[in-house]
């Protein structure tokens, strides 16, 4: 049973080699779809023996689906893996999960467990981190959303002993300023559920043996009924007392401070910013977002992909 790799890059050099050494070895093919690098990624891809493609960027679910679509007809299993992401597991491992999967299971998920200024975050809610990253070819696409994205399957969904440890290498500078794009994404997502003003998919309930559907039902149900900025202060809280994040030490501290108390705080007042500007300049909410965030709405990822649509082509 074949299996080809899926890794997002744009500036990658620090850790796309690490990355495709992890798991070269039990993949058919690798596939690296750039948006745009101006460091060596290209190369370190080609010379690792990967297919290296480039494709405008405009949310990652696009790029996801654009290389679901690149390797359609191949067969087999499909791997999506960060490019700062690596498998801890011994190669061979992948390719032994997939053969022992039942038929009519279409994915398996995998641990994922996040470092943070050099070390993991073990608590507070972070570890383990159940996601679905291997699916069968012609079975799953990306869910249209702007942040959080998930593959959805129309089949069964079964957990794994496989483990991908998220292992950054750049500064804090670099993660503040990711967090920062992310909220502006975040606060669109948020947007479209409140206004419904452009497309928006909810994530597959073939999944509901993972985390994903608790989490988004907790956050879309209750999290986000709070009031602006009070929520995020209960969320930090929740993960650094009763989830225990401070057992992870001074770096428990500043991830929690910075990942559950600043970013959402900073996706509630993006949100406020774009709201206050579609009343203040009384343009549309879209016209809005794009002024405040620089993010058109007027691209193919309104296109709407559902489990109903897998299951009808399948």
């Amino acid at each position: 049973m074949s299996l080809h790799a899926i890794i997002l890059t744009f500036n990658e050099e620090k850790h796309l080699e690490r990355c495709l050494r992890s798991i070269a070895p039990t993949c058919d093919s690798l596939l690296v779809v750039d948006s745009g690098s101006t460091d060596r990624t290209e190369e370190i891809a080609r010379e690792l023996g990967a297919t290296f493609l480039k494709n405008s960027f405009v949310n990652y679910a696009n790029q996801f689906n654009f290389a679901i679509d690149i390797l359609r007809g191949r067969g087999g299993w499909l791997l999506r893996i960060d490019a700062d992401e690596v498998l801890l597991d011994k190669p061979e491992a992948l390719k032994s999960a997939t053969l022992k999967t039942p038929a009519d299971v279409d994915g398996l998920l995998v641990r994922r467990r996040v470092h943070f200024m050099g070390k993991p975050m073990k608590w507070g809610g972070m570890d383990p981190i159940w996601q679905l990253r291997i699916w069968r070819e012609g079975r799953g696409v990306c869910e249209q959303r702007w942040m959080d994205e998930h593959i959805i399957v129309p089949g069964r969904v079964i957990k794994t002993a496989l483990r991908i440890d998220d292992v950054n290498l750049n500064s804090l500078t670099w993660w503040t300023d990711k967090h920062n794009k992310y909220a502006s994404r975040e606060a669109i997502d948020v947007l479209a559920r409140r206004y419904h003003p452009f497309s928006h998919v909810s994530v597959s309930s073939s999944t509901r043996h993972d985390q994903v559907v608790v989490k988004r039902l907790l956050k879309e149900s209750v999290y986000l009924k709070l009031g602006s900025g009070i929520r995020a202060l209960i969320y930090f809280i929740y993960r650094y007392v009763l989830r225990l994040g401070f057992l992870d030490g001074w770096r428990g501290w500043y991830f929690h401070v910075l990942q559950g108390f600043w970013y959402r705080t900073l996706v509630d007042a993006k949100i406020a910013e774009i709201e206050q500007h579609a009343k203040n300049a009384a343009v549309p909410l879209r016209d809005a977002i794009f002024a405040v965030t620089g993010l058109p709405l007027d691209q193919p990822e309104e296109k709407v992909v559902s489990a109903d649509l897998l299951n009808k082509s399948s």
